[in-house]
Parts: structure tokens; sequence; C-alpha cells
């Protein structure tokens, strides 16, 4: 399971999968909240803050998170920042 939590509106989005790639799984369940609810909660949103733990594939350094990021980024319009 991946987790994400909406500070501003205190509710959490859980999203269960059977990805091998921690990486990947991690930016498809952030992009899918925001599509389900991110966008519908926050409409005038133009960036996205993501604290992560970065143990194994969330690792900073590791090309897939920061390529999967770069993508969903991209498809949202979103200036994402990640604060490790």
């Amino acid at each position: 399971p991946y987790g994400i939590y909406d500070i501003a509106r205190n509710t959490g989005w859980v999203n269960v999968g059977t990805d091998h790639d921690t990486g990947e799984f991690a930016v498809e369940s952030i992009r899918r909240w925001w599509r389900q609810r991110g966008r519908k909660d926050h409409p005038d949103a133009d960036r996205l803050l993501i604290t992560a733990d970065c143990g194994g594939s969330n690792d900073p350094r590791r090309w897939t998170w920061k390529k999967h990021l770069a993508v969903c980024a991209l498809e949202s319009g979103l200036e994402i920042t990640v604060c490790h």
C-alpha cells in the first residue's frame, strides 16, 4: 500500500497494488490521487509538495523515482517538490 495524506483537508488516500517497483507504484498512486481527488479539492493548485521516507525505490538518487515524478509533473502541469 501507498498512502497520501492531504494536510490542507486532513484526509487520506490509500492505493493498494502489486507493482514490484516501489518508485513507479508510488508515483502512480500520486497520479491517481491527483486525478481523483487532488485537482477537485485544490482546483487552483500549481505545485505539489511530497514528503517521502526515501527508503528503497523512493531513494532520491534512484533514476526511476525521478523519471516517473518528472513525467507526472509534465502530465499534471504541477511543479512537484520532494522533501525527504
